[in-house]
């Protein structure tokens, strides 16, 4: 017979790499989030889960659980088969710990696999994360790295992240560059994934005694900053960066490779030339149809990228501030590490 575990038990397992954590719900479930880490072997495919759904629903749940069994019967051989060719110790789990998940590790014992199955599903973590948000002892000193557009936060801090500095990429786990233009390229993540992923870098660094992340608004794409981030932000030490104008607008065509998505770069400016005046707009405008990307950038930043940073640094006291000078992303990492090195944190930081 199966044994059921919390999710504690599972994270515990999967830390220490002891387990292999199975997402037996669709994948468009699976997709939409799932506990990182996990692989997927469905019970049923999209089309079948919305099948049988609307027959529990209209008919009856026998209907629907004559007509999931009619329908994994069929398939049942190839599904075993996927279990057995993963090794080790092995755990499933569906949306709360219901039909699917029971049945699968019901069928796979009968068949001589051993399988663990979570308490409560998917959902189980989903309330462990949220909780995990609310009370997680998570209070190390915060560099928060500002600057206008195109200093190259992100770069900077990917660098020193792979030197081991402890970094939380917030665009990173929101898979979003954070601007109107920032998802071009890119499928961001919901506000699912994104907690998911932040509470297992918070984990990650819990111990540390400070953390670098970048200067965000409260939105990233998709996902909102939980309050814990916030507060590090409001409490934290700011490094700011000033970079010459023409190192800022090469930084922002490598980065979003504008020539590659002309018609989503149009659509994103349609979204905010309202806010840009007139005679400016319309010769932006005119730059993404001449694709003159260099143009566009560089009138983006001088009128409404730059403004809004400077009203967002004057939310922040003096104390709170560092200002670097530099003349290239390389040399504002290499100030970054001096400064956290020696733990400088301005008065009243």
């Amino acid at each position: 017979m199966h044994r059921n575990i919390t999710i504690e038990e599972l994270l515990n397992l999967a830390k220490q790499n002891k387990i292999t954590m199975i997402d037996v719900r669709s994948p468009s479930e699976f997709q939409n989030a799932t506990i990182p880490g996990s692989i997927n072997i469905p019970f049923f495919t999209d089309e079948e889960r919305a099948e049988v759904g609307t027959l529990y629903k209209q008919v009856s749940p026998e209907a629907a659980q004559e007509r999931g069994l009619e329908i994994v019967s069929t398939k049942l051989p190839a599904f075993v088969q996927s279990f057995k060719k993963i090794e080790g110790e092995k755990a499933v789990f569906c949306w709360r710990g219901g039909m699917r998940s029971k049945t699968t590790a019901t069928v796979l014992e009968l068949m001589k696999i051993h399988v663990l199955r979570l308490e409560g599903g998917f959902r189980s973590y989903r309330k462990w994360i949220v909780d995990r948000l609310d009370t997680m002892d998570f209070a190390p000193h915060a560099y928060i790295i500002d600057g206008n557009t195109g200093t190259g936060k992100t770069a900077i801090l990917q660098g020193l992240q792979q030197e081991g500095f402890p970094v939380i990429d917030l665009e990173k786990l929101a898979n979003h560059r954070g601007s109107i233009f920032g998802g071009i390229g890119l499928e961001p993540h919901n506000q699912k994934v994104f907690d998911s992923l932040l509470v297992q870098r918070m984990e990650q660094l819990k111990n540390s005694s400070y953390v670098l992340f970048e200067g965000e608004s409260r939105r990233v794409g998709k996902a909102l900053l939980p309050p814990v981030i916030e507060n590090l932000k409001d409490k934290g030490t700011h490094i700011f960066i000033k970079m010459p104008m023409e190192e800022r607008i090469q930084t922002i065509l490598d980065d979003y490779e504008p020539w590659e998505h002309q018609h989503e770069c149009m659509e994103a400016f349609q979204r905010i030339k309202a806010r840009i005046h007139t005679p400016i707009a319309t010769e932006v405008e005119q730059a993404l149809q001449n694709k003159d990307y260099s143009l566009v950038v560089q009138r983006l930043l001088e009128y409404y990228y730059d403004p809004r940073y400077q009203h967002a640094a004057e939310q922040y006291p003096e104390a709170q501030k560092i200002i670097i000078t530099v003349q290239s992303i390389e040399e504002a990492k290499e100030k970054i590490k001096q400064i956290v090195s020696k733990k400088r944190i301005p008065q009243g930081g």
